[in-house]
């Protein structure tokens, strides 16, 4: 006797879980990092948020669309990333 297939779970919650790990994290290095220092920590950042990508796509335990499901998460994480530290950088040139 053969069971049913059960329903996969939701590939983009994974994608979604990695954007907001990256805004948060970038957001809280624009926050607490000195200038100096934000772009070092940023890449950092970058690096764990890669990390995560992998470790939340692993978890999803499906191999149909690891490639892409990766390269989404990745790819917005690190736009995301980008247009928060953009906005970092022109706050401390109207401040200067």
């Amino acid at each position: 006797m053969s069971e049913p297939a059960l329903a996969p779970r939701n590939a983009a919650l994974g994608v979604i879980v990695v954007w907001a790990a990256a805004f948060l994290a970038s957001v809280a290095v624009g926050i607490f990092v000195p200038g100096e220092w934000r772009v070092p920590w940023l890449l950092v950042t970058f690096g764990g948020v890669v990390l995560l990508s992998f470790a939340v796509q692993l978890w999803y335990g499906l191999t149909e669309g690891f490639i892409l499901r990766v390269a989404g998460s990745v790819t917005g994480a690190l736009l995301l990333m980008g247009i928060i530290s953009v906005g970092f950088g022109l706050a401390a040139l109207a401040s200067a």
